[in-house]
């Protein structure tokens, strides 16, 4: 506590922090989402990923936001059919067709993820820094 600032003025900075502390954190989390799709892109943008043939599966990744009591959520992913046989592979296995099936995994997110925590990080920081100044 600043040697000038009562216990209430210290009260009050910090009730209005608490306050200020999900509507930063909601704009930070906007910027996190289309970022971690740009580097899951990327990394499914040929080897060690998988190969781009159409891009319809690239295309698929989405972000998504909800805003929750004091924060926010965001959730990277797509609905399409191939995405976890790419990044994990399909080993010797058979479909509902009885066609054998041996795909070496191609990974893609599990790469990405250090840029996303570091995006996420830089974001909270800057949410930190929004609501401090």
């Amino acid at each position: 506590m600043p040697a000038d600032m009562t216990p209430e003025e210290l009260a009050a900075r910090l009730e209005q922090a608490a306050d200020d502390v999900a509507p930063a954190i909601r704009r930070q989390m906007r910027r996190v989402g289309p970022r971690g799709v740009a580097a899951i892109r990327r990394h499914a943008a040929g080897r060690p990923g998988p190969n781009i043939i159409t891009g319809h599966y690239r295309a698929s990744w989405t972000d998504r936001h909800w805003a929750i009591p004091h924060g926010a959520l965001c959730t990277i992913g797509t609905r399409a059919p191939q995405g976890r046989r790419l990044e994990f592979g399909f080993w010797d296995m058979y479909d509902s067709l009885g066609r054998h099936f041996y795909q070496p995994p191609y990974p893609h997110v599990q790469p990405a993820l250090p840029e996303i925590g570091a995006v996420l990080r830089d974001a909270m920081g800057d949410a930190i820094e929004e609501v401090l100044s």
